[in-house]
Parts: C-alpha cells; structure tokens; sequence
C-alpha cells in the first residue's frame, strides 16, 4: 500500500520510504540536534521520511522541474478545503470553455491522443490563470503532474523513458484522473495534519557538489542514493512532463534545462559537454584512486572502438568520480563530528569494464575526511537474465561512512 504522500509522484530507482525511516529511527541520537540530509533528494523520499519521524529534515535537488515537485509534496500541511475549491475551480472553468492551444512538441502528440489532450491542455490553462505562486497553485500542478503518465496511451521503459511507438491498454480520461489524483492527495494530507508529524523540512534547488544552502556542521545523518554510474539519463526522466509543460520543445534543449544541472553519469552529458579525460583526472589528483581510474578509463577507451554506439564511458566514469569527490568534500563541510552517512549505491560494467563503485566512493569520502566506510550488500545484480551487453556480475547496497 502507498504511504501518504510519498505516493503523489515517483522517480525511477527509488529507496523504500519505509527504509528510510528504519534507518532514521535506528540512528535517532544523530538527529537530536542535527538535521538529516538527503543531497540527491530526488522527489523527497528522505526528507519526507525525516518528517514523518519528527525530525528536521533538508534535501538538495540540482534538477529544477524535480525539486519544483518535490516542494510541492512538502506542502501537505495546507488547507485541504482551500486545496479541494481550487481543484474543482479547475476542473469546473475547464470543462466549461474551449481555451487556446499551446503549440506542443512532436513527443506530446505522439503520446496522447487528441481528446485527452484537449482535456489536458483546458487543465493546463486554466489552472496557469489561478496560479498566484501560492501552496493551494503548486498542489494543484502537481496534481496534473501526477496524472500525465496515467492518460498517456504511450508505454514507458522500466526507469521512466517514454516510448511513443509502445501502448498500454488502461488509459484514464484527464478529468477523472485529475479528481482521482486531488481526493487521494486531500486524504493523504488530511491523514498526516492528524498526526503530530513535524513541518520543519526544505528541499533546496542545490548542487550537492555545493551545498551552498546547507550551513556548516549541521548535519548529523545523511541518507541518500546518488546517481549510478550506469548510463542511464536522469534528465531524460521527466521529459514528457516538461514537455507538455512547455519548459522543453525538445531533446535539444533538454541538455541546458535538466541534464547539465546533474552529476555526470551517463555518456550523452560527457558527449554534450565535449569532455576531456586528461582534465577530468587531473580533477582527481591527491587521491589514492587516480591511478586505478586513469586504468579502467583507459580500457573503456580502447573498448569503445569494437562497439557501434562508441560511447564516451571512459569520460562518464572519469567525471562522475570527479563530481563525487565534490560532492564528498561538500558533506565533509555540512556534516558535524560524528555524523553517519547511508549511500544505496550499485556498481557497474560498461563495455564488461567493472567498475567498483561502492569501493571509490568510500574512498572518496575518506579523502573528503570522513574516518571510515563499510559495505553491506543487499542483492546481486545482472544475474536473473541473460545480459546481452556483458556477464560481469554486479551488486547494490548500503554504502555506510562514519565522520
């Protein structure tokens, strides 16, 4: 069963609330006085958890559509009867009027058909008129966020890609979809404003290699999934949603509105960005791993030239463990004496070229000036089918750092 609010809006790849909230209930001495910080917040599984815990509770989000939504769901607190007239001012003037049409991008019209996406566009415009920048306006967009995917006859990928050229056989009219989506998001919110969950939780638009919003030593526990360095496009995930509203036409600009924001982990942001590996390594110098990164970077070069695609693996390995030693000396920073770090973290072997992962990243973080690390294996990967890529067996799990 979904847990309230956790369930208005998913992202790919996600941690088990439930999770999140064992480990914060596990380490509740490092939250006495410290925050909990999730520097990947995602759609804010963490910080919500963190909440429901009663603790504060910060996440940072690079990707600004992501962190739009994530804020949002952090607006549970408000005024369900306000919340509940504005939705159905929506649907009421939308149903009742034929307002202009945007111009929506190709992916648009290949996903939707025309009916639902008149629909849709009358939602979209109506609701851009009441919108004052208030609570009740972002609860109500994210309520039509939350529905495009459901009125889409087009098939998604497991991660969130949207196939036109697939469909799906169960596809929900806008209108009743919208009124489902804002009855279950007015019994979440009316199910926690009974409880004494606490409010004291920010998701900042934020760069984790940065954390410019996170104050010096005020961390106690940290709890996050980054990025893996697996290829897959993390920008490319809410592409449909941006699309439809209009903040990319297409792939071209979706490079300067999502992907560029993010952690270098997929060879299209190497490629885009025209990296160069001798700099990217020099980003690592001081470290006891360049040496074996330099290595493997060298193989995935030299494998590239026997593959048809010839992607730049060797330049997303070498700049994604360049942010993360980044990303690392930032929590260093932010995080107090004695603070404890959870990674859900999975390796990889692009072109069948392991890359160990979880054993950089805790390198990285003794570097960045943590004491120790560990691994706790929860499952093995590329095991239940035949990969048609490579055979090198991986494993995801809990990478702990002690500060």
């Amino acid at each position: 069963m979904s847990l309230p609010v956790h369930g208005w809006y998913r992202f790919p790849a996600g941690f088990s609330a439930k999770w999140a909230r064992s480990v914060i209930d596990k380490h509740r001495e490092s939250t006495d006085r410290l925050a909990l910080l999730d520097p990947f917040a995602g759609v804010g599984t963490t910080v919500l958890s963190g909440e429901d815990a009663g603790v504060k509770a910060y996440g940072v989000e690079a990707q600004p559509f992501i962190q739009k939504i994530a804020a949002a769901k952090l607006l549970w607190h408000t005024d369900t009867v306000a919340f509940r007239d504005a939705a159905q001012a929506v649907v009421g003037q939308a149903s009742g009027r034929s307002p202009r049409r945007y111009l929506y991008p190709k992916l648009i019209h290949g996903c939707f058909g025309e009916e639902a996406l008149s629909d849709l566009n009358n939602l979209r415009h109506t609701w851009e008129e009441m919108d004052d920048g208030g609570p009740v306006a972002k609860l109500t967009w994210l309520a039509l966020v939350g529905i495009l995917r459901s009125c889409s006859s087009a098939g998604t990928a497991p991660w969130q890609y949207v196939l036109p050229s697939k469909t799906k056989s169960k596809v929900l009219a806008p209108y009743d979809a919208f009124n489902l989506q804002v009855r279950k998001m007015l019994a979440d919110m009316t199910l926690w404003q009974m409880t004494d969950v606490r409010c004291d939780a920010n998701i900042f638009l934020d760069d984790a290699r940065l954390l410019n919003t996170i104050a010096d030593d005020s961390v106690g526990l940290v709890i996050t999934s980054p990025p893996y360095a697996n290829n897959y496009d993390y920008g490319d995930a809410t592409r449909l949603e941006m699309s439809f509203f209009g903040e990319v036409t297409g792939w071209g600009d979706l490079h300067e509105k999502a992907r560029k924001h993010l952690i270098r982990s997929c060879s299209q942001h190497a490629s885009i960005e025209k990296l160069d590996l001798n700099r990217l390594l020099d980003e690592l110098v001081g470290t006891t791993l360049v040496g074996e990164i330099s290595s493997v970077c060298d193989a995935l070069a030299e494998q590239r030239l026997y593959h048809g695609g010839k992607k730049d693996y060797h330049l997303m390995v070498a700049a994604y463990f360049a942010d993360m030693r980044k990303a690392w000396r930032s929590l260093r920073r932010v995080c107090a004496s004695g603070a404890r770090a959870c990674f859900v973290v999975g390796d990889s072997a692009p072109y069948g070229v392991y890359v160990p992962t979880d054993r950089w990243l805790g390198e990285l973080a003794l570097d960045a000036g943590f004491r120790d690390y560990s691994f706790e294996k929860i499952r093995d990967r590329n095991v239940k089918w035949k990969n048609r890529k490579h055979d090198v067996p991986l494993k995801e799990g809990f990478l702990w750092v002690q500060g």
